[in-house]
């Protein structure tokens, strides 16, 4: 196997995938929304939507929202 191809099955090991829900709020951080605007758009509690993104940072393995957004386009999780 390629070394390339490794490296990027490893980063993704042991890692649950980001629900859909999750991938909603992603999608609307990567828009520029803040998590008070998401909360209103998708009709849940700004306490449900730190939730999502505490869960996105943790499965992604990123800094903070804005890196899981990086990550989730580099992986294809998200469209450009």
């Amino acid at each position: 196997m390629p070394p390339d191809v490794a490296v990027r099955l490893a980063e993704h090991l042991g890692q649950d995938d980001p629900t859909p829900r999750e991938l909603e709020v992603l999608a609307l951080i990567r828009e520029g929304y803040r998590n008070k605007q998401i909360a209103d758009r998708l009709s849940i509690s700004e306490t449900t939507v730190n939730f999502h993104i505490k869960n996105l940072v943790e499965k992604l393995g990123a800094n903070d929202r804005t890196h899981a957004v990086a990550i989730a386009i580099r992986r294809g999780l998200l469209p450009v």
